[in-house]
C-alpha cells in the first residue's frame, strides 16, 4: 500500500512540473507580450492556471488514496450517509474565496484594457471581407493592407516562408513608448482586430466604434490575424504592426503625406506597376493589364482564384462570364458589390484607376480577350469610365 502511495504522489508531482514546465514555453503558451497589459494578462492568466493545478492536485490526490484505500478487495464497506453540513460548507466558502483572488485582479486588469485616456495617436481600423483599412485620424493617412503572401504559395505550388499568411503589403506603424488609441469597425461582417503580443483583440461590428489601446514598449514586427470567423477568406487577413522610434514615425508620416500630395503610388502599394502613358494602343493594354494582374491577385485572386475559375456553388467563375464582358455590367458589380454574397463593394477599397485596370485584365485573361474580339469590343476599361460610373 505504502509503495502504491509513493507512486501515485511521485505521479502528481510529475504531473505538476509537467504543467508548470509546459506553461513556460512561448510555443504553447500566451506569449508574454511587449505591452504592459499583455503581461498582465500573462501574469493573470498563469495565476489562474496554477490555482487549476492546486485544485486538480488536491481533488486527484484524494480520489486516488480513496481508490486505493478504500477499495472493494481490501474489503471496504461504503458508508451511507445524505449529508454533512460541515463539508457543505467548506467546499462553499473554499470556491467562493479562490473566486474572489482572482476576480479582483480580473477586474483591475479588465479596467486597464478600457482605459483610453491620455492617447497619443488614434487609429481607426476598419475591417473587410477581407483586409484592413487603417485612419490615422490625426496626421490624414488612410490605406488598405492586404495579405501579401504570394497566391503560388496558397495554392502549395511554391516553398511557404516563415510568414505564410502572416504577411501584408501595407503594414500599421507605430512609434514605441506611445498609447495608441484604436477605433474598430467594420464595413460587412463582424471582424476581430487581434494581435497577441500586443495584448488587443477587439470586434469590430457594422455600425458600431470600439475603443481599445495598446503601448508597445520594444521596437520590433508583431502580427496577428482577423479573430472572429467573418468568411471562407477568414484566415487571409492577418494584421502586421511594426513599431518603430519616435523619429522613424515622424519621418514616415512625412515621407506618406509627401507622396500622397504628389499622387505617387496609391496608398503605399508602390510596389505594383504604374500605368504611363505609352506611344501605342497595344502597349498602353499590355501595361494596364500588368497593374490590372498585380492587384487582381492581391484583391481578387483569393475567391475567383488565381485562373478565374472561382470556387463551384460559392464563387462565380469569370471564364467567358457574361457579366464581365458586359463592360456596364462588371463595372457596377466591382463598385456596389452584389448584396448577399461575399462579393464586397469596391467603390471605396480601390481607386478609379486600379478598378480600370483589374477590368481590363479580367477581360483581357484566360481566353475573354478572343470573346470580346469575336463580339468588335476591346478589354480596355477607362479610369475616366470608372470615375463617371461613380458620379452616376
Amino acid at each position: 500500500m505504502r509503495n502504491c502511495i509513493k507512486v501515485f504522489f511521485l505521479l502528481m508531482a510529475t504531473m505538476l512540473w509537467v504543467s508548470a514546465k509546459a506553461a513556460t514555453m512561448a510555443d504553447i503558451n500566451m506569449p508574454y507580450g511587449v505591452t504592459p497589459v499583455s503581461q498582465d494578462i500573462y501574469r493573470l492568466h498563469m495565476a489562474a492556471f496554477y490555482v487549476c493545478c492546486g485544485i486538480g492536485l488536491v481533488v486527484f490526490s484524494v480520489l486516488f488514496f480513496s481508490l486505493f484505500k478504500y477499495r472493494k478487495s481490501k474489503g471496504a464497506k461504503a458508508s451511507l450517509f445524505h449529508e454533512h453540513l460541515g463539508v457543505e460548507i467548506i467546499w462553499t466558502i473554499i470556491p467562493t474565496v479562490i473566486l474572489i483572488a482572482l476576480a479582483i485582479p480580473a477586474t483591475i486588469v479588465l479596467k486597464k484594457i478600457h482605459n483610453t485616456d491620455e492617447s497619443k495617436l488614434t487609429i481607426k481600423v476598419v475591417g473587410y471581407q477581407w483586409r484592413w483599412r487603417y485612419e490615422y485620424l490625426d496626421q490624414g493617412i488612410s490605406f488598405f493592407s492586404n495579405l501579401a503572401t504570394p497566391q503560388a504559395q496558397i495554392d502549395n505550388t511554391s516553398p511557404k516562408n516563415p510568414w505564410y499568411l502572416l504577411e501584408v503589403d501595407n503594414p500599421v506603424v507605430v512609434p514605441v513608448n506611445t498609447k495608441i488609441k484604436l477605433l474598430v469597425t467594420s464595413d460587412d461582417v463582424i471582424h476581430a482586430w487581434w494581435v497577441p503580443t500586443l495584448g488587443v483583440k477587439q470586434d469590430g461590428i457594422p455600425g458600431f466604434l470600439n475603443e481599445n489601446w495598446f503601448y508597445a514598449t520594444e521596437i520590433g514586427t508583431y502580427r496577428g490575424q482577423c479573430g472572429e470567423l467573418c468568411g471562407v477568406n477568414h484566415a487571409f487577413m492577418p494584421i502586421v504592426v511594426k513599431v518603430v522610434s519616435k523619429e522613424d514615425f515622424d519621418k514616415w508620416v512625412k515621407a506618406y503625406q509627401t507622396g500622397a500630395k504628389n499622387h505617387t503610388a496609391t496608398l503605399g502599394h508602390e510596389d505594383e506597376p504604374k500605368v504611363t502613358e505609352p506611344a501605342t494602343q497595344a502597349a498602353k493594354i499590355a501595361e494596364v493589364v500588368a497593374l490590372g494582374k498585380a492587384a487582381y491577385q492581391k484583391n481578387c485572386a483569393m475567391c475567383h482564384q488565381d485562373g478565374g475559375e472561382g470556387i463551384k456553388g460559392t464563387f462565380p467563375t469569370l471564364v467567358g462570364s457574361t457579366k464581365l464582358l458586359d463592360e456596364r455590367t462588371a463595372i457596377t458589380t466591382v463598385l456596389n458589390g452584389v448584396p448577399g454574397t461575399a462579393m464586397q463593394a469596391y467603390a471605396s477599397v480601390l481607386d478609379d484607376k486600379t478598378v480600370a485596370a483589374v477590368l481590363t485584365y479580367t477581360r483581357q485573361a484566360w481566353g475573354n480577350g478572343a470573346l470580346l474580339k469575336a463580339q468588335n469590343k476591346l478589354p480596355l476599361v477607362q479610369s475616366e469610365t470608372i470615375t463617371q460610373a461613380k458620379q452616376a
